[in-house]
């Protein structure tokens, strides 16, 4: 089984909104699909399942999103497993992650960048405490990179391994997932690995070899229980399955089974 645990998924709107950003700011995204065209991407191509996620970054935005992943989730009950998110600090931010769960919402999704604060912001730990509660996950992008000048703010003041383990320290029940192995400082992360266990990290555009940093594969083969296979799809400059053919050359056959869906489907159920 290939479980994607790294896909966005918005309304046309947004996701038009986003790709004028990412052609100001960052790169060409070669797949402009919106959700539907997303599925029928990866039914295509033999993705049995994918992690659907979205994010907001203005008061109220985040009640949308999650009405309209819920009814994703109900359109492909078998192929998406579907997470919220919520803008940490805004008003109501604990009813709207209260509403997210009854949903059947199975996580949620933070972005520190574009919601402008570091994982061990005290705005965070009603979600935090809320996931660990409901035993679901909460996937964080809490790395520094990439770091595009479009944010508008210094991530490294916000964003760092060690923010990252104030906010587990203080939610040590909680499931979190890194994206990008926490680019660019993922010897760190590994090490938060071995000290932190209820704490994973994606691959997300990290395999592909797009950027300059390269991944040894022994430290996949370490930690094989705590990496989930993800994509960035369709928000990605090159061809999809460029980190699956990685993966698929680079890795055991045991380490491939649980990276590629069996971890994923542990974490989220």
């Amino acid at each position: 089984m290939i479980i994607d645990s790294h896909v966005h998924l918005f309304p046309p709107r947004v996701f038009d909104a986003i790709w004028r950003w990412f052609d100001r700011h960052a790169w060409n995204i070669r797949y402009r699909l919106y959700a539907d065209g997303v599925m029928q991407h990866f039914a295509d191509h033999g993705v049995e399942r994918v992690v659907g996620l979205c994010y907001s970054h203005v008061p109220q935005m985040a009640r949308d999103l999650n009405r309209y992943m819920a009814e994703l989730g109900r359109a492909h009950p078998r192929a998406l497993i579907p997470l919220g998110t919520v803008l940490p600090g805004e008003p109501e931010a604990e009813a709207i992650i209260d509403e997210a769960l009854a949903l059947g919402l199975r996580g949620f999704k933070i972005h520190c960048h574009v919601q402008r604060m570091g994982p061990d912001d005290p705005r965070l730990d009603p979600v935090y405490a809320r996931a660990a509660a409901a035993g679901v996950p909460v996937v964080i992008h809490a790395g520094r990179q990439p770091c595009l000048a479009g944010y508008g703010l210094d991530i490294d003041k916000i964003c760092s391994a060690g923010a990252t383990r104030r906010a587990l320290e203080r939610h040590p029940t909680l499931k979190m997932v890194i994206p990008h192995l926490g680019d660019d400082e993922e010897g760190a992360y590994f090490a938060l690995l071995d000290e932190l266990p209820n704490l994973h990290l994606d691959t997300t555009m990290l395999l592909g070899d797009y950027f300059e940093r390269r991944i040894d594969p022994a430290l996949l083969e370490r930690y094989a229980d705590r990496i989930l296979y993800g994509t960035d799809f369709p928000n990605i400059p090159y061809e999809w399955d460029r980190e699956l053919k990685w993966i698929e050359q680079k890795l055991t056959p045991v380490t491939r089974a649980k990276i590629l869906g069996a971890n994923a489907l542990r974490l989220f159920g």
